[in-house]
C-alpha cells in the first residue's frame, strides 16, 4: 500500500507533464482500439456464418445467373437438406448515399436457413402472405425510421422503374454479431415483373444457398453439386458460406492490412512519447535514486520505482481509453449506418487495449531503469535538477 502511494506521488509530481502524457495514451489507445474495431466489423460477416450453409453461384462470376432449375437437381444431390435461393437487387432508397444490402429470396425457406433472423409469428406470416411485403432487420428499420405497415419505395438500377414495398416485419439478430441490415422480398415478385417487361431471364437467380446435414461433409457435398453441371451452359461453384464471404474480404485485404499497420504505429509512436517522459524523469531524480542507494536501497528498489511509476501512468491512460472508447465506437457506428452492419468493441479488442498499455509502461521504463540501476552513487549526489 506504501509503494502505490508512493508510485501514484511520484507520477503526479509533475501534474502537467503528466496529464499531457495520459491525454497521448487516451489518444492512441483509444485510435488502437478503434481500427481493431473496424478490422472486426470488415470480418463480421464471415465470423456470422454458419457451417450448414453453403452458397453455389456461377463459376464466371456472380453476375452470371443460373437457372432455377438447378433448384430440384440440387435438393436432390445427397447431403443436402434444403435449398433457397436470392437475387441481389440493388436498388436506392431516396439517393446514392442510403445504400444497403437488398435481396429478393424465396421466403419459406430462405427464413428456414436463417434461423439468427428472429421475426415475430404474426409479422413472418404477414409477409409471406404479401408478395409486395418486405422484412428488414432492426438495424436498418432504425437507421431510417421505419414502421410495419410504411411504404418503402426504391429506385431499381440493375431492374429499371420504381419498385414500392410494404414493411411486413422487422427481426433482430439472435446474437450481437447477426447482420441486422438487409432487406429482404419476394424472389417472384422480381421474377414476374422481368416476365411481364421483357419475357427473358425470369426463372434466373444469382445465388442458391444449400442446407447440409453434416458441416463436416461440406466438401464432398459441394464437389457433388459442382459435378452434376460440369460441362454445362452454367456451371457452378459451391463453397462454404464462410469461403464465400472471405472472397470479398479478400478484396479488401490490402486495406486490412494498412488499417492494421496504422494501429501499431500508433502504439510505437506513444511508447517512443512516453519513453522519453520517464527519461525525463529519471534525469530530474538523479539526485534522489543516489541518496536511495546511499541509504541501503538496492537498484532493484530504484528499478521497481521506475517501472511501477511508467505502469501507474500506462494504466490510468489505457483505463481511460477503454472507457472513451465505447461511447466513440457507438458514435462511429451511428455515422456510418448500415456500412458496417455489427461494429462492437470486442473484448479481445478491449484486453489488446489493455495489453498495449501495459507493453507502453514496460518498455517505455526499459532504458531509464537499466540506467539508474547502473547510477553511481557519487555522480548521483553530484546531480543537482
Amino acid at each position: 500500500m506504501f509503494l502505490l502511494r508512493l508510485l501514484l506521488k511520484n507520477a503526479f509530481r509533475h501534474k502537467l507533464r503528466t496529464l499531457l502524457t495520459m491525454v497521448g495514451l487516451v489518444v492512441a489507445i483509444c485510435a488502437f482500439g478503434l481500427l481493431r474495431t473496424i478490422v472486426d466489423a470488415w470480418y463480421n460477416g464471415v465470423e456470422g456464418t454458419s457451417s450448414t450453409r453453403l452458397v453455389t453461384r456461377s463459376a464466371i462470376s456472380l453476375t452470371f445467373p443460373l437457372p432455377l432449375a438447378y433448384a430440384a437437381r440440387i435438393r436432390a444431390v445427397e447431403g443436402v437438406s434444403s435449398v433457397s435461393w436470392s437475387n441481389w437487387f440493388g436498388g436506392v432508397y431516396i439517393t446514392e448515399r442510403n445504400f444497403f444490402p437488398q435481396f429478393a429470396v424465396e421466403p419459406e425457406s430462405y427464413l428456414a436457413l436463417y434461423p439468427e433472423y428472429v421475426l415475430k409469428d404474426d409479422e413472418k406470416h404477414a409477409f409471406l402472405r404479401d408478395q409486395q411485403g418486405v422484412i428488414v432487420g432492426r438495424k436498418l428499420a432504425n437507421e431510417y425510421g421505419w414502421k410495419i405497415g410504411d411504404q418503402i419505395p426504391l429506385r431499381g438500377t440493375i431492374f429499371p422503374g420504381t419498385w414500392t414495398f410494404t414493411l411486413r416485419g422487422i427481426w433482430d439478430g439472435a446474437e450481437a454479431k447477426t447482420d441486422e441490415s438487409q432487406f429482404l422480398f419476394h424472389w417472384k415478385l422480381l421474377s414476374e415483373t422481368i416476365r411481364q417487361r421483357s419475357g427473358r431471364n425470369a426463372d434466373y437467380v444469382g445465388v442458391f444457398i444449400v442446407g447440409i446435414k453434416d458441416p463436416n461433409d461440406a466438401p464432398i457435398v459441394s464437389q457433388r453439386i459442382d459435378a452434376l453441371f460440369r460441362n454445362s451452359l452454367a456451371e457452378t461453384l459451391t463453397e462454404t458460406e464462410k469461403a464465400f464471404q472471405l472472397s470479398f474480404v479478400s478484396m479488401s485485404e490490402a486495406i486490412l492490412v494498412a488499417i492494421e499497420a496504422v494501429s501499431l504505429v500508433i502504439v510505437v509512436i506513444i511508447m517512443a512519447v512516453m519513453a522519453n517522459t520517464m527519461t525525463m524523469t529519471a534525469r530530474e531524480r538523479l539526485a534522489e535514486y543516489a541518496t536511495l542507494k546511499a541509504l541501503g536501497f538496492s537498484p532493484g528498489f530504484v528499478v521497481k520505482l521506475l517501472f511501477g511509476e511508467s505502469l501507474v501512468i500506462a494504466l490510468i491512460g489505457g483505463g481511460l481509453a477503454l472507457l472513451v472508447t465505447l461511447p466513440i465506437a457507438a458514435a462511429f457506428a451511428q455515422a456510418v449506418g448500415t456500412l458496417f452492419p455489427v461494429f462492437i468493441v470486442s473484448r479481445e479488442t478491449m484486453a489488446l487495449q489493455l495489453l498495449a498499455s501495459v507493453v507502453v509502461g514496460i518498455v517505455a521504463a526499459a532504458w531509464p531503469a537499466w540506467k539508474m540501476s547502473r547510477l553511481n552513487i557519487v555522480n548521483g549526489l553530484r546531480h543537482v535538477g
